[in-house]
């Protein structure tokens, strides 16, 4: 079989290609190149990205075979992320992985606007000694004001403690207890503009911080308050900046990030209380590593079916740890659930008991209708594709979840009706040190049977001689048995057998032992291995 394809569109660490070398056909391209890109992604089932390629429509409806596009680093401004969902790709980034470069970075540029290095450094090379016109401010017993406490305002404020600075925050979305926990005293972000000495920015670009530092807010701020901002373009209005320098408004400014990329020439640039770098944030040999990495393991779990932990269009989003070995549970239940209904329901609800409720488990319900559809569709089911396709159907969607479990430590319960008005459900569950997968309720009848991939499910109404009759039918047929049991309402009330097998069973062996034990149902379900 031919290796999945993954297109690199702009360079890539090479310990991250060697990964991506062991599994997949890799491809290059300069994604920065239109004419070059599009006929590239034709055939490939991953692209990964930077900053440079842009990943919109057209490039992704030339791309039907494409199930992942991930950028190796963790902005998105050049992925149309909706557009991707619409057509069930998987986008991926590396969150975590240029948080401390960023954090430094934005360090460093405070720390240089703040002594004139840049300035200082120029003159002298070009011959000139005065050391009277770059006096600088100290930043101890300074306030700092940093306007979002995502991962790289938390490192950036932890860094700032150390100068021995007044921390203050603007995050609506921090509670005032982890903002205490950080050492950070939560303001509005009027107040922080007012006290603050030193202003970084720390947050995504989004319709509703666009623009956020404009000539309202630049009159807010102290005379010589200096603004850094190495987070994203955009997110200070550029010419304001450049006014507000003019004016003598603030002190300075110390921007790493701009609107429009390339950008050689911005309005603040003559000003020389202006330093400038060229989006340097993620520029370290360690970042590089750490995002090229992180992005070749996601695209390698994507093409493989499997979670991605960083996938930036699946609801859910970071797994607990306590949940992931329950995935591959669930998953395997939505199987046995389309099996044993023999299709699709009009509802479909997951129900969790137990200890791992506590949790967020929404990433369970995922699962679980990528089990469901993985039979039923020709297309690859993913974490993403699989809540389109229940709403292509019309299918209602539940979840359930209590701390509460009378007779197992955790049960996972997929349940649902069909559109003839048939309830089906099928629970599981993980026991012993090796978390072997057991199914445990089947359509109201208690089991515990071990998972297999031949399993075969049989009701009837109990009388003698049935597990002998079905014994010679899979005999005769070859089909060995590895296990049974059976479960009933009671003596001579309707019965279910469920058994394993060490092989597939033809429709006509089921058909005759359906009508050798006069069975109101007979089904099959192959579940291959993980």
């Amino acid at each position: 079989m031919s290796k999945p394809v993954v297109l690199i569109a702009e360079e890539l660490a090479p310990s991250a290609l060697e990964v991506l070398a062991e599994d997949l056909e890799v491809r290059h391209v300069d994604g920065a190149d239109r004419s070059a890109l599009l006929p590239a992604l034709a055939d490939v089932d991953a692209v990964i990205v930077r900053s440079a390629t842009q990943i919109d429509v057209e490039a992704l409806a030339g791309a039907p075979k494409l199930k992942v596009v991930a950028r190796a680093g963790i902005g998105l401004d050049n992925v149309d992320v909706d557009a991707a969902t619409a057509r069930g790709v998987l986008v991926v980034n590396a969150p975590v992985s240029n948080i401390t470069s960023a954090a430094e970075h934005a360090v460093a540029l405070l720390l240089s606007a703040a002594r004139n290095i840049p300035a200082a450094n120029a003159s002298l090379k070009a011959g000139e000694w005065k050391r009277s016109s770059f006096t600088g401010v100290e930043i101890a017993d300074k306030t700092v004001g940093v306007v979002g406490l995502g991962r790289i305002g938390v490192l950036f404020a932890q860094r700032m403690a150390a100068f021995g600075t007044r921390l203050l925050a603007y995050d609506p979305y921090v509670p005032p207890a982890r903002a205490g926990q950080i050492g950070v005293q939560l303001v509005t972000l009027d107040d922080l503009l007012r006290e603050s000495d030193f202003i970084s920015i720390h947050l995504p670009k989004t319709p509703e911080t666009k623009g956020l530092i404009g000539e309202r807010e630049f009159g807010l701020m102290k005379p010589g308050a200096i603004l850094v901002n190495a987070a994203r373009g955009g997110l200070v209005d550029e010419h304001a900046l450049a006014q507000a320098l003019k004016a003598g408004r603030i002190g300075g400014a110390a921007v790493d990030v701009f609107v429009s990329e390339p950008c050689t020439d911005a309005p603040f640039f003559e000003h020389p209380s202006a330093v400038v770098t060229p989006h340097l944030g993620a520029s370290t040999g360690e970042a590089q590593d750490k995002a090229g990495l992180a992005v070749a393991k996601s695209v390698k779990l994507a093409l493989a079916g499997d979670f991605v932990p960083d996938a930036v269009n699946v609801q859910g989003g970071a797994v607990a740890e306590e949940l992931r070995p329950s995935l591959p549970l669930i998953e395997r239940l939505g199987r046995l659930f389309t099996a044993v209904a023999g299709g699709v329901p009009a509802n479909l609800t997951v129900d969790i008991k137990g200890e791992i409720a506590a949790f967020d488990v929404s990433v369970l319900q995922l699962a679980a209708l990528k089990g469901v559809f993985t039979d039923v569709v020709e297309e690859q089911v993913t974490f993403v594709n699989a809540p389109l396709l229940a709403g292509e159907r019309g299918i209602e969607l539940g979840l359930t979840s209590t701390e509460e479990s009378p007779d197992y430590r955790n049960v996972l319960t997929v349940r649902g009706t069909l559109a003839s008005g048939q309830t089906v459900s099928v629970g599981g569950n993980l026991t012993g040190p090796r978390l072997i997968q057991k199914l445990v309720e089947v359509n109201g009848f208690d089991v515990e049977v071990a998972i297999s991939q031949h399993m075969i499910f049989i009701t009837y109404d109990d009388r003698p001689g049935i597990v002998g009759t079905v014994g010679q039918l899979l005999g005769q047929a070859a089909v060995n048995i590895a296990g049974m049991q059976v479960a009933r309402t009671a003596e001579g009330g309707r019965t279910l057998m469920v058994l394993t097998v060490d092989s597939a069973i033809a429709p006509d062996t089921l058909s005759e032992i359906a009508a050798a034990v006069g069975a109101a149902d007979v089904r099959a379900a192959y579940l291959p291995e993980d």
